[in-house]
């Protein structure tokens, strides 16, 4: 079995490719916030949370004190030279922080964060760091850092701290009841007289644990939006080139197509009409030498079955140019009409739902085309089929023979040619053709491109 795929361009959308429409990821801490209540609340989001959550307000602060003392301890030792060295460092230490935070959000984000980082150069310690000292991502992970430490480590804590009390006001009757006769006071300045008294705090506590897991589901979305601008690489200019270089295919190919329409059109109104005024003209002249000139009616009759063939040929190359009816009638009258002036039997069972776009119908029709020959020629197939479906928003083909099996792309059967066509509209071909036959050839095209 072999394959060829033509070569596909991906790019970016809400269902499509995990995005929400801006670009940005759909991520699944916000899926969760956007089910009901009740399934959010008994669900593990908010337990997954309230965990980031602690986990992030000890890994900032722990950071933040580290860059605090590396900071201080550079500032007190500029003077020999050696804290210099270490308030260059203050830098770098985004890096392992952001090597962290990356491996953590997996607690509540199932796509995992790359690096965005280039392999530094292998010799020196000194290329090393300034290669890290150079980089964009160097000083993005080294911002995040100070949010982590600064903003959400503190918003976390706040979050963590109203869980707590929340949590507390909940068993607070059996705090009362387990210390009586002793006084407890569960708000500053007012005392619980026993454990009837202390179920409104009961009823505050489950409220504050509702208000507590969203918090912490709108805190750890904006931690980890934050953190996919911030620490996941950068592929705008990439994403730019590859949308770029997408639509100036896209562009050739019209005007490719353009192309062969209008030399089709010359050759229909210019050449191949002066060809049957030739034709004409040479069987008035037989006519009028018939009696008089048997000999010379003799060759006039010859040259014209030569304009004749010559007439055949050019109007074979006009449909293989471009068919008319593929223009009127679309592809599976096109590909029908192959069928007929194909030497092997071919069985067409093409369904589509609508008209495709030009380039797309244009594209299928030749490729099948390609396929049908490459059946003729090499396979010695005694039956070959052919079958369309519009799936996805692709038009996929399929193309199988009963022949010999064995096709390899790279020996030039014009395999490579088609995946190159196909290739014109982010189109793909597969091709299953073991040894002994069959011979399946599956092409994809989106309708879209």
């Amino acid at each position: 079995m072999s394959a060829t795929e033509a070569p596909a361009v991906q790019d970016g959308s809400a269902g499509a490719d995990g995005t929400d429409g801006t670009g940005v990821p759909a991520f699944a801490v916000r899926a969760a916030l956007a089910r009901p209540p009740v399934r959010f609340l008994l669900s593990s989001w908010p337990l997954r949370c309230w965990a980031h959550l602690a986990g992030g307000a000890l890994l900032g602060a722990a950071a933040l004190l580290t860059l605090v003392v590396l900071a201080f301890t550079g500032g007190v030792l500029a003077v020999v030279g050696v804290g210099l060295l270490l308030l260059a460092c203050t830098a770098l230490l985004g890096i392992p922080v952001a090597a962290v935070e990356r491996r953590r959000l997996r607690l509540v984000e199932p796509t995992a964060l790359t690096s965005p980082h280039r392999p530094p150069p292998r010799a020196g310690a000194w290329r090393r760091l300034r290669h890290r000292w150079t980089e964009r991502a160097t000083w993005r992970e080294f911002d995040y850092l100070i949010l982590l430490g600064v903003v959400f480590a503190a918003a976390g804590l706040a979050v963590l701290a109203l869980l707590a009390l929340s949590c507390a006001y909940v068993v607070s009757p059996l705090i009362v009841w387990a210390l009586a006769p002793e006084t407890v006071m569960l708000i500053p300045g007012h005392a619980v007289p026993g454990p009837p008294a202390a179920v409104p705090f009961s009823v505050a506590g489950v409220a504050g644990l509702v208000l507590s897991a969203y918090a912490a589901g709108w805190l750890t979305l904006a931690q980890v939006r934050t953190a996919w601008f911030l620490l996941s690489p950068r592929e705008d200019r990439m994403r730019e080139h590859a949308i770029e270089l997408t639509r100036s295919r896209a562009r050739l190919a019209d005007a490719f197509a353009a192309e062969r329409r209008r030399i089709e059109r010359d050759l229909h109104d210019g050449a191949q009409q002066q060809l049957v005024a030739l034709t004409m003209t040479l069987g008035l002249a037989e006519v009028e030498l018939r009696d008089s000139d048997p000999e010379a009616a003799a060759l006039v009759a010859r040259g014209r079955e030569e304009a004749r063939r010559a007439l055949e040929q050019l109007r074979d190359l006009v449909r293989g140019i471009h068919p008319q009816v593929l223009t009127d009638h679309g592809l599976a009258a096109a590909v029908a009409e192959v069928a007929l002036r194909t030497p092997v039997p071919v069985a067409v069972d093409i369904r589509l739902p609508r008209r495709l776009p030009a380039p797309v119908e244009t594209t299928a029709y030749f490729a099948v085309l390609e396929g049908l020959a490459n059946a003729a020629r090499h396979s010695g197939a005694s039956h070959v089929g052919v079958t369309g479906r519009f799936e996805g928003g692709r038009l996929v083909l399929l193309v199988e023979d009963d022949g010999r099996g064995g096709v390899d792309p790279a020996r030039g059967t014009g395999l490579s040619g088609l995946a190159d066509r196909l290739a014109v509209l982010d189109g793909r071909l597969v091709v299953e053709s073991p040894a002994g036959g069959p011979t399946r050839l599956r092409m994809e095209v989106p309708c879209s491109a």
